[in-house]
């Protein structure tokens, strides 16, 4: 799917207003310029940018209730899918927060929500930092048992867990919940046939 494609069904499916989308234009022109000097994204996914990493992001707002007061994306890297749910966001009193361990992504994180006036704020490396959210996503994170292990280790309190995975998906799960039960519910992913996302509730030990 090129841009022109992507952007209708943001608009049309997903409910992305002109302005997010002009803020969404200005972010990719902002990674592929950056991705000059340093990897945020594959090279190889650069012509694909549309759909492989915006829309792949995006497809997340369906499952988000905005009413809830904040979010956290572990491992942000280009701000996939943190900043992408931050540009949609309507509600000032929703507050989207990005960990990411590397400088060098940290410093682009903070250009961006500048230069496109947006108020996530950027945290480092998750398990130096407090944790305190009521929905945690993450995208090429960590696998599903390390990623439930760090939630429910250095979460403060009970959340709903968004992952955006490949075809793996239903086999992390089964070997995760081999050791303890969740509810879950597996959705099928909106850019590829084979890659699901995760939607688990997660108590406190």
């Amino acid at each position: 799917m090129q841009q022109l494609e992507v952007i209708s069904i943001l608009k049309k499916d997903l409910n992305f207003n002109d302005r997010s989308i002009e803020k969404l234009k200005k972010f990719v022109e902002l990674i592929l310029n950056e991705n000059k000097n340093h990897n945020l994204i594959a090279r190889s996914t650069e012509s694909s940018i549309w759909d492989r990493h915006i829309l792949d992001s995006a497809q997340l707002v369906k499952f988000i209730d905005f009413k809830l007061t904040s979010l956290a994306d572990l491992g942000s890297g280009a701000g996939f899918p943190g900043l992408i749910i931050e540009i949609f966001n309507k509600n000032k009193d929703f507050h989207v927060k990005l960990y990411e361990k590397s400088p060098v992504k940290r410093r682009f994180l903070s250009n961006v929500i500048k230069e496109l006036d947006l108020s996530a704020e950027v945290y480092g490396d998750v398990r130096d930092e407090v944790l305190d959210a009521d929905i945690i996503v993450c995208r090429a994170f960590k696998k599903l048992d390390q990623v439930i292990q760090v939630s429910r280790e250095i979460a403060k309190k009970p959340h709903k867990l968004m992952i955006l995975k490949g075809q793996n998906a239903q086999e992390e799960i089964n070997k995760t919940l081999k050791i303890k039960k969740y509810s879950y519910k597996l959705v099928n992913s909106m850019t590829n046939a084979k890659s699901k996302i995760i939607l688990m509730k997660i108590g406190l030990k």
